[in-house]
């Protein structure tokens, strides 16, 4: 293996078509198929599926590549360092469950190390997804949840990738409403409060289990639910439905807008916040400082 190979395998991956990649890396179509098919060899590896239409990456590619893109990024903080030779893009990603610290850090982490070119990605999906994002290395680090309720799913299937989780906070359930919601008027909100109004909760897709779901109380009876994909949706229609999401409580007036206000719940539950790494990596600097902000953000919070 070679870090050319490595490159030119980053770049079918990129471009899904031989015939650019090849153009893009100045070599010869066959040249670039010969220095894939050799590295495939040397693993025992199928990276590619070929067809008419281009190339599309396998399963075992998509581990590989995460590798080796974190490999190719090395390389240019070596050079960097080393012979003052520029980087090319700061590239960076995070994989979070739907919170507004998680944002409101990322735009910090922007702010201070983006630089004149940057390539930062902040994908707020579905519980596994954060998981396998940060276990293949899609993802530097996931911000997720757990609870009494899914402690050892969560757990097991974090063990199971190879992955630590660290508690940033914790929090004592919270119902997010309009603040023009009749919930709003009450300072503290009971479960039989909730059951006239609609419940919002977050698609969890091919894994929709109660386990992986972002909210908890998740398995209380619900006559009127509304399954959304994004938080943009799920705030309009807290807004124009009256209704309620269960939650941490912590929202950014900034991000969010005005109209949304926070409720205790009271009930006998926590939610254990906190961020994922890979076991056997050690954070990158721009980890480590998206952790710093996190902490910083989420230091007020009751549970610190």
């Amino acid at each position: 293996m070679t870090l050319k190979q490595l490159r030119y395998v980053v770049t079918v991956a990129d471009t899904k078509n031989i015939t650019e990649a090849a153009n893009r890396l100045f070599i010869s179509q066959p040249s670039l198929t010969a220095a894939i098919h050799e590295l495939e060899r040397e693993y025992g590896l199928v990276l590619f599926h070929r067809s008419k239409k281009g190339v599309t990456t396998t399963a075992e590619g998509e581990e590989f590549l995460s590798y080796a893109r974190q490999m190719l990024e090395q390389e240019d903080l070596i050079n960097a360092r080393y012979t003052g030779a520029p980087t090319g893009k700061t590239k960076f990603c995070v994989s979070s469950q739907h919170y507004s610290f998680a944002v409101e850090a990322f735009v910090e982490l922007l702010k201070t190390h983006g630089g004149e070119k940057y390539e930062f990605h902040m994908r707020e999906t579905q519980t596994y997804e954060i998981i396998d994002d940060v276990a293949h290395l899609r993802s530097e680090v996931g911000i997720l949840y757990r609870n009494p309720f899914n402690e050892s799913i969560i757990k097991k299937t974090l063990r199971d990738n190879q992955l630590s989780f660290e508690t940033l906070f914790i929090a004592k359930p919270h119902v997010f409403v309009s603040k023009d919601s009749p919930l709003a008027k009450k300072k503290t909100l009971r479960p039989e409060d909730l059951v006239p109004y609609p419940r919002l909760s977050y698609e969890q897709g091919n894994h929709n289990s109660f386990y992986f779901s972002e909210e908890i109380l998740s398995t209380l009876d619900a006559d009127k639910e509304l399954i959304v994909c994004d938080r943009a949706t799920l705030f309009n229609m807290l807004v124009g439905l009256d209704g309620y999401t269960i939650c941490s409580g912590i929202i950014n007036e900034t991000l969010n807008g005005p109209n949304i206000v926070a409720r205790p719940l009271d009930v006998e539950d926590y939610m254990e916040i906190g961020y994922i790494l890979p076991a056997s990596i050690r954070p990158s600097a721009l980890t480590a400082a998206y952790i710093r902000m996190l902490q910083q953000i989420t230091a007020g919070t009751p549970s610190n």
